[in-house]
């Protein structure tokens, strides 16, 4: 079935199942530290430091974002983090060390193995000031006004109703709370069939949306400001040179490389509440 004849919770149970799957079955290949392994090579990619990787259980690392946020936040000891859809928890554990035993980092994910395995993570490493909630970005599980800054990696993209989570964002920051988020836009307008591939709204293709809608949403359903991009990448050139998947799908529908080129778009972009 194409996505185009699936409603919108139709979608989210398949992101759901995607990712449960993804948490409960896949561990990085090779020992600790390995800069060799695919995840390694992805996180690297899209502008991970060796040493921040290094710093955190290789567990955390699945492989799936499309930038590396937690380093343009500037976040201060004392502060309140919140990421969105934080999976297995590397973002989450690299803002900890950032925050210190003062601050506190709230993950919100809404598959449940993810939860679990970030969890685990957390108790492994030691991280007493790190929580991880089960929930939905689109009613976020977390007082109004209670963090000082968010941020997301490749998630948003997913959610039908961006929108919503924009102004779920808004509604959490405190005044002058500020965001960095990884996400994939569209710089045009996608094979057909790739736009109608469930494989590919999973992948976290087929559910972007152009550009200038994303950050209009931003803006003018949530009321945030100052927005400026810190990184905008061929994606789609990025993610093939690394990713066996996106080359095989690719293939699928009789598509080569050149038929994406400069279309989907890596941005890693903050903005604030005013």
């Amino acid at each position: 079935m194409t996505t185009t004849t699936r409603t919108n919770e139709e979608l989210v149970a398949r992101v759901r199942e995607r990712y449960g799957r993804i948490a409960a079955e896949h561990f990085p290949q090779g020992t600790c530290c390995d800069p060799n392994t695919p995840e390694r090579v992805l996180a690297e990619t899209i502008g991970y430091k060796p040493e921040e990787l290094n710093a955190v259980l290789e567990t955390a690392n699945l492989g799936l974002g499309c930038g590396a946020p937690i380093g343009h936040l500037a976040l201060k000891p004392g502060e309140t983090v919140l990421d969105l859809g934080s999976g297995a928890g590397l973002d989450a554990f690299l803002a900890a060390r950032e925050v210190g035993p003062t601050g506190r980092v709230i993950g919100v994910d809404m598959t449940p193995e993810m939860v679990q395995r970030a969890r685990a993570g957390a108790a492994e490493q030691g991280f007493a000031n790190v929580e991880f909630r089960e929930g939905r970005l689109e009613a976020l599980p977390i007082d109004a006004a209670s963090v000082d800054a968010v941020t997301s990696n490749c998630v948003i993209n997913l959610v039908p109703d961006k929108a919503a989570v924009f102004r779920e964002i808004a509604r959490v920051l405190k005044p002058g709370g500020r965001l960095v988020i990884s996400d994939i836009v569209l710089d045009g307008e996608l094979p057909t069939p790739l736009a109608n591939d469930l494989l590919a709204y999973v992948g976290c293709v087929a559910g972007a949306e152009r550009r200038e809608r994303y950050f209009g949403m931003l803006q003018e359903a949530a009321g945030l400001g100052d927005i400026e991009v810190l990184r905008d990448v061929d994606a789609g050139a990025e993610f093939l040179q690394v990713s066996a998947d996106a080359n095989d799908l690719l293939q699928q529908h009789g598509l080569t490389p050149a038929a994406i080129r400069g279309i989907i778009r890596s941005v890693t972009f903050r903005a604030r509440k005013p």
